[in-house]
């Protein structure tokens, strides 16, 4: 792979796996809380997130290579370290596949069966099919994918922007009464949609030669998730206002019809795929790098586990990417922060950046058991 190719599938791997099924939960959110609370957590939770991947990307070039986060927390935290992370990253990536299925499957099912018929079921099994072989070829397979991916995205999302511009009204993105109860609602979601840490080493072995782009890379790749966000959500919110559905997509169909919400459909497909296969990889490769678990068994067990899961019957959106979010990816910006200051001694950096992901933690399991 050329000096020039490999930054750009670098950056192409790390934005194409963080933009994912969070995009969907995002313009609901907006109707509930309106534009101005969206952007303020944005403007927050964007900064916050770009400086924790920053300073993992310094971790991760002070740490050797074919290691993900638990490897990297023992070396700098020890093995509690390494238990915590564990529990998080594989907790976190197992929620992440679970909600990928679900959303996934449900978009796969309301654009190939009024056509083809079946269940969701069987629509569901087939996206998991095709997104578990892909995950068994590695990263140089899944790096193409997720380039000419993101290229996709791109147009289907402006295909569907200049179809739904005479519907658009800007006024549409101020009708939203956060009120007390819905004013903390963003932060689990936009944290999740935002992630994208534990790519970080991924992303350091692609570049090879080229390892001290990653901190020029990080920032630009987080950057170009958040500005597509805000264009999804005048999109979704401009054209459908308070018709604006939780899944995003469903909501355009009383204002441009079936045919552009099929194109929006496959652009579901299309997004929650290649992140799909790309975290998926991630955590098999976790397992079997850090934990010694052989190649085929970390396979089975990075996707096997979330295909039972929702067979046994949690197939709750929402409250997947909440718990995941809120709680499992803020355990891992705790670690990655803790592991900087092990390399660094800047403690009065890490602190305040500590205290406002537990206090996320926090909401968030309140929020998970009322």
């Amino acid at each position: 792979m050329s000096s020039l190719k490999k930054p750009i599938y670098a950056i192409s791997i790390l934005s194409g796996t963080i933009i994912g099924v969070g995009l969907f939960s995002l313009p609901y959110i907006t109707l509930k809380v309106g534009i101005w609370v969206m952007l303020g957590y944005f403007l927050i939770l964007g900064g916050l997130v770009i400086l924790i991947h920053y300073l993992f990307g310094k971790v991760a070039l002070n740490t050797p290579d074919f290691l993900r986060l638990p490897g990297y927390a023992k070396i700098h935290l020890g093995e509690w370290g390494k238990r915590i992370a564990l529990i998080s990253t594989v907790s976190g990536f197992l929620g992440a596949i679970l909600a990928y299925i679900i959303v996934g499957g449900d978009f796969l099912t309301s654009l190939l069966s009024p056509i083809f018929g079946g269940s969701n079921l069987l629509y569901t099994f087939l996206y998991f099919v095709l997104g578990a072989s892909l995950i068994f070829f590695g990263i140089r397979a899944i790096s193409k994918i997720e380039f000419w991916g993101l290229v996709l995205f791109f147009v289907v999302l402006i295909a569907i922007f200049f179809r739904g511009l005479p519907f658009l009204k800007i006024e549409n993105l101020f009708i939203g009464n956060p009120g007390f109860n819905n004013l903390f609602l963003p932060y689990g979601p936009i944290l999740f949609s935002l992630w994208g840490a534990t790519l970080i080493p991924e992303v350091e072995e692609l570049l090879g030669e080229n390892k001290k782009l990653l901190k020029k890379i990080i920032p630009i790749a987080i950057l170009i998730p958040i500005i597509v966000y805000l264009f999804f959500i005048y999109i979704i919110v401009g054209i459908s206002g308070p018709s604006t559905t939780e899944s995003a997509l469903t909501g355009l169909k009383n204002f441009l019809g079936d045919g552009i919400v099929n194109l929006g459909l496959f652009f579901g497909i299309l997004t929650t795929f290649t992140s799909f296969i790309t975290i998926g990889l991630t955590l098999k490769k976790t397992l079997w790098y850090d934990f010694k678990i052989p190649k085929n068994l970390a396979w089975a067990i990075t996707l096997f586990i979330p295909l039972l899961l929702f067979f046994l019957g949690f197939r709750n959106f929402i409250e997947t990417i909440g718990l995941v979010g809120g709680v499992m990816l803020g355990i891992d910006g705790i670690l990655i922060l803790l592991m900087y200051q092990r390399i660094s001694q800047k403690k009065f950096l890490v602190f305040p950046l500590i205290l406002v992901l537990f206090g996320g933690i926090i909401y968030q399991i309140i929020y998970f058991l009322k």
